[in-house]
């Protein structure tokens, strides 16, 4: 009997179980999700196979007269530190000078051209960072897309037959990051208060040309 009423109630549960709503990873959820984080958790180590899941995207989003220019340098932990001393986080708040001791990013993707940059291979990047930072976060992880970066010495690191146009640093962040409404005459400067990154972006009414 007690076997009986056992199975009886594991069917209840996963009957309960299969009819509740799970959330689901909308395009919505993971924009929301997809803030720029500039402190990562140093103990935690991204895969080779994440990286490489990241990049994978590239092989399915558009590209601009689907030149398909743009190439991609892992970065794992072992050579992270050949990018740190030539990049730069937190341009609006220089006398923070982020990340901090101790939150530094161990993973990198270094995205490079094939061919000069011009309009055309200016959008591919934005399709293509926007891309790999959507699928970061769909993974559970986080990212920052950097432009201030040493391109000579990043060159020079990796022998890089490419030019480097962004680097995207991938890691587990560990900030509070908020967003905030504003108007077109507000400020866009983003800040911290109490630990918290506020992102200042405009209202939907401020966005549609009437």
């Amino acid at each position: 009997m007690a076997d009986n009423y056992l199975e009886k109630k594991m069917e209840e549960y996963r009957a309960r179980t299969a009819e509740r709503p799970r959330p689901t990873a909308t395009l919505y959820r993971l924009l929301l999700k997809n803030r720029s984080h500039r402190g990562y958790d140093t103990h935690f180590e991204v895969r080779a196979d994440q990286l490489r899941k990241i990049i994978e995207v590239n092989t399915c989003i558009p590209s601009a007269r689907n030149q398909q220019v743009l190439r991609f340098r892992p970065v794992l932990a072992d050579e992270a530190v050949a990018v740190l001393p030539h990049i730069r986080l937190g341009g609006a708040l220089p006398e923070q000078h982020l990340p901090l001791p101790g939150t530094e990013p161990n993973a990198f993707i270094i995205v490079c051209s094939t061919v000069a940059e011009d309009r055309y291979v200016d959008i591919d990047l934005g399709i293509s960072v926007q891309s790999m930072l959507l699928r970061a976060v769909e993974m559970g992880l986080n990212g920052i897309c950097i432009g201030a970066f040493d391109k000579p010495k990043i060159v020079e690191a990796f022998d890089l037959k490419e030019e480097p146009l962004l680097i995207l640093a991938i890691g587990k962040g560990i900030e509070r990051i908020e967003l905030t409404e504003i108007g077109a005459r507000d400020s866009h400067a983003y800040y911290r208060e109490n630990g918290v990154h506020y992102v200042p972006k405009l209202r939907i009414e401020e966005l549609i040309i009437e």
